[in-house]
């Protein structure tokens, strides 16, 4: 009776085939999506701001898509609102981003701190608003805004202040407080992760040393959770450029916020107004405004940490 042997090694064309398929094998539950839901819709979106519609025949003729070139680059460029959408974002940014990463640092430190009681429940308690959905808090803010009903301007009234926090000079910042109320406690939690993973040896020599709570939190654990910040404010420069849904609801309330108030207000209004290429146009120029400073932003930090 005849044993049989191991069984023979594959091919080394085979081999060589296994490992070079197998790190897409691993990536293809984030490659498919990524590439039905992100790039496909963006090379459409982009070949879309490459073409305008021609009418043939006069008012009432035919239409069809020609192609234009970077014409439709140079109408959005050329339109008033898109220069005045985006300072108007720009100084959003300027402003809300330090404003609400602070507040986001400063509630990290203090649930970090080894004097902190319920952690659980006040982390919760900061995490909240970003887990109502953005309409929601849109609408309630909203609420307390309306000089007819908001109890913000009353109290406002009895300290003799009077004013209007829907008018064109406020409400840039009354949308800021909306997106600051929402993003402060996830920003929180993401510098709070950090600071739970630094090693605690690093805090126990510092005290050693004779180094105070401030010290430790200023020039010890911030120093080391500096990814986790510019993480942050990468997200928060992505999504500021994105501002939509807030100023969206203030219109219905409004008259402040216009239908070109920001760029992503703009193109939904252009794609209502059927300028589907036109609003491709400026949504593709928004991506790379958004790369540009995203980019920008991060060789700016990694500088100077270096």
């Amino acid at each position: 009776m005849t044993s049989l042997g191991p069984p023979a090694p594959p091919p080394p064309a085979r081999r060589r085939a296994r490992r070079t398929l197998a790190p897409f094998a691993f990536l293809a539950p984030f490659l498919i999506p990524f590439v039905l839901f992100t790039l496909v819709p963006i090379g459409y979106a982009f070949w879309q701001s490459l073409h305008k519609t021609a009418r043939t025949g006069g008012t009432f003729g035919h239409t069809r898509s020609v192609f234009a070139g970077f014409e439709q680059y140079t109408d959005v460029v050329r339109e008033p609102f898109f220069a005045d959408s985006i300072l108007r974002v720009g100084l959003f940014a300027l402003v809300q981003i330090p404003v609400m990463l602070a507040f986001a640092l400063v509630l990290a430190l203090l649930l970090d701190s080894a004097v902190a009681r319920l952690k659980r429940f006040f982390r919760l308690v900061y995490f909240v608003p970003y887990g109502i959905p953005g309409v929601v808090a849109a609408l309630m803010w909203a609420f307390l805004y309306d000089p007819r009903l908001s109890p913000i301007t009353g109290l406002l009234k009895t300290a003799g202040v009077s004013a209007d926090l829907l008018s064109p000079g406020l409400v840039l910042w009354s949308i800021g407080n909306v997106v600051t109320w929402t993003y402060t406690g996830y920003n929180m939690l993401i510098l709070y992760s950090a600071l739970q993973a630094l090693p605690a040896d690093i805090e126990e020599a510092a005290r050693v040393d004779g180094a105070g709570g401030w010290t430790v939190a200023l020039r010890i654990k911030l120093p080391l959770i500096r990814p986790a910040l510019v993480l942050t404010g990468v997200f928060s420069i992505i999504g500021t450029l994105q501002l939509f849904t807030e100023p969206q609801v203030f219109r219905s309330i409004s008259t402040s916020v216009t239908s070109t108030y920001t760029p992503t207000i703009a193109a939904y209004s252009l794609t209502a107004g059927d300028s589907y290429n036109e609003a491709a146009a400026l949504s593709v120029l928004l991506a790379v405004v958004t790369f540009v400073l995203s980019f920008a932003f991060l060789r700016f930090t990694t500088r100077r940490q270096g």
